[in-house]
């Protein structure tokens, strides 16, 4: 099983400067550990080949439904488990095969929305699960780097980032995720976020982002509640809530895969 981190620790905001980002705890570790419960080795891949940043923002208890033993627990696997710490280059595991991996998780975090949505390899490697119709995940604002299977997926992001959306949609032609039904974290959650944790506004609207590339994105109206949505091999997450309910998502698909179910 394949699950591919960001390296992204920064990200810019309209009108100049930067936040402070990374890839949340939750959303990689409860994922990550029930891929591992239910029998699944799991590889880890980044662009640079480096452990991912994590967030400070979901260093905390509270994305653990305040359960202490969950939380330390996650910690010490992020830390100290060699399945964190044998970190990968997404280029070497796409030069040694991708055939071997059952599945695809993309945990979230703002981190995605840096470097894996606009990433070379990410893009052969979604491009691969797509066309072999195998189980991919995302969770939050993971479901952002399905934009890196685009054909220019690099020049779809600058035309976000420049507000340029006629330029974004002549990007987004041959998308092979156009038409899936998808979500991601929702307009109103990022308001949230932008107020309280990144203190500026983003360069782009995800949601929008995935519509301007052909997705059907659907969002819960209320903020935070656990949503995924299933369509065909790709399975969607809204929200850091969604970490639990998106993992049993993916074992049972991936089950399903080896059964033949």
């Amino acid at each position: 099983m394949l699950v591919t981190g960001s390296n992204a620790t920064r990200i810019e905001l309209q009108g100049g400067g930067s936040a402070v980002i990374g890839q949340y705890l939750n959303e990689t570790v409860v994922p990550v550990l029930a891929l591992i419960d239910a029998g699944y080795d799991v590889v880890l891949a980044t662009p640079h080949g480096t452990k991912p940043h994590i967030d400070v923002a979901s260093d905390s208890v509270d994305h653990f439904g305040g359960d202490e033993a969950a939380y330390s627990r996650a910690k010490t696997f992020f830390a100290d488990d060699p399945t964190m710490k044998q970190v990968r280059t997404l280029r070497s595991v796409v030069e040694e095969g991708l055939d071997r991996h059952l599945g695809l998780f993309v945990p979230g975090g703002h981190a995605p929305a840096v470097d894996l949505m606009q990433d070379e390899d990410m893009g052969m490697i979604l491009r691969h699960f797509h066309e072999r119709a195998k189980p991919t995940a995302l969770l939050c604002h993971g479901p952002i780097a399905v934009t890196a299977a685009l054909p220019q997926a690099r020049a779809f992001r600058t035309a976000l980032v420049t507000g340029n959306k006629a330029e974004a949609a002549e990007y987004a032609r041959d998308w092979v995720y156009a038409g899936y039904r998808m979500t991601v974290f929702s307009a109103s959650e990022e308001h949230f976020a932008e107020e309280h944790l990144l203190h500026g506004k983003l360069p782009f609207d995800m949601p929008a982002a995935l519509e301007a590339a052909g997705g059907v994105v659907t969002t819960n109206p209320i903020d935070f509640e656990p949503n995924v949505v299933v369509d065909r091999e790709l399975i969607t997450g809204q929200n850091p809530g969604s970490d639990h309910r998106i993992a049993a998502a993916l074992v049972e698909a991936l089950d399903r895969q080896r059964t033949g179910a």
